[in-house]
């Protein structure tokens, strides 16, 4: 039985396989992996990801709000211009990766599944004399990833956060359906997870950990504003970007195509060299079949890992390639 999470209704199409945690509620794949997978990358399709959670934030001073506690710059976001923030904890570990657009009027979010609760109930405790309103909207809207290079048309007044990798609607749950028979063909979060692998962008909860902090991951930039005022955990960012020396570094990885069995989330990652007995240097945070580099992986790995090393996972060979600088 899920809990925290939506099951879609698009479950009931041909072919649809259930995902598993922590994409449970929504279809892993319709039957043919890759051939989903090249539809993504070809501009075809949608996925359904109608399982994440859906929170807007709402009233005159909601920009200015969210600026104090996001590590993104947010005060002066203009209105369909996306972006992506993180909150952290006071020691500057990860709690929250939000995906926000603003409307103009109302600002848009999705996040992982199941969080809202926790996310919702944070930021009441921050609103003090502030006035807006945070407000759980998973049972009223689904997000809907269309890929780039996509020409579906968007049904009139959806919200829709617009990135280099895609479009990602805010979409009524009645009209999910009638979008889907539409806009076809439905495309399983398996393909989408194997892309993101690919572009090597983290997720909360895979790639996270409870000490993770923004630099292991490469999440300085894309989610975390070097100049902009306070927030919590702060001090934490400051600090290993002067030092730079974050303790852990994403890395990806080509597995050994020989292999019948990816390696799961967590994983343990040792030099290849020293066999199944040696130390553990880190852990497979993402693993998938990509249509055409094989089986592939991110992990995280001690900083002083050596960016040449031959590594493994569960006996299985692993060639790394550098996302995190050392």
């Amino acid at each position: 039985m899920l809990r925290h999470s939506k099951v879609s209704p698009l479950l009931s199409l041909p072919g649809a396989v259930p995902a598993e945690a922590p994409d449970e509620g929504v279809a892993a794949h319709y039957g043919d992996l890759f051939r989903e997978q090249r539809a993504l990358a070809d501009g075809s399709g949608f996925v359904d990801l109608s399982h994440r959670a859906v929170v807007t934030v709402t009233g005159p001073e909601r920009l200015s709000w969210l600026h104090l506690l996001l590590t993104q710059h947010v005060s002066d976001l203009a209105p369909g211009v996306a972006t992506e923030a993180l909150i952290l904890s006071a020691h500057g570990h990860v709690e929250h990766a939000l995906y926000l657009v603003d409307d103009g009027e109302t600002t848009w979010l999705h996040a992982e599944p199941g969080t809202q609760e926790a996310l919702i109930a944070y930021l009441e405790s921050m609103k003090f004399f502030y006035r807006v309103e945070a407000a759980d909207r998973t049972d009223e809207f689904a997000v809907v990833y269309l890929p780039a290079g996509s020409i579906a048309e968007v049904p009139e007044r959806t919200v829709v956060r617009e990135t280099a990798y895609g479009r990602e609607l805010f979409l009524p749950r009645g009209e999910l359906e009638p979008f889907a028979a539409a806009h076809g063909p439905a495309i399983g979060v398996l393909a989408l997870e194997a892309l993101r692998v690919e572009a090597h962008r983290p997720r909360l909860g895979m790639e996270t950990d409870h000490r993770t902090i923004p630099h292991e991951l490469g999440w300085i930039g894309t989610a975390v504003h070097l100049q902009k005022g306070c927030y919590r955990g702060q001090e934490t960012v400051a600090r290993v970007q002067n030092l730079g020396k974050p303790p852990r570094r994403l890395v990806f990885l080509h597995l050994d195509g020989s292999e019948v069995h990816l390696p799961p989330h967590g994983t343990p990652v040792r030099l290849a060299a020293d066999g199944e007995e040696g130390r553990q240097l880190g852990f497979i945070t993402t693993s998938a079949r990509h249509h055409e580099l094989g089986p592939i992986a991110l992990a995280l790995v001690k900083r002083n890992v050596p960016v040449d090393a031959e590594l493994s996972a569960a006996g299985t060979a692993a060639a790394q390639e550098v996302v995190v600088e050392p």
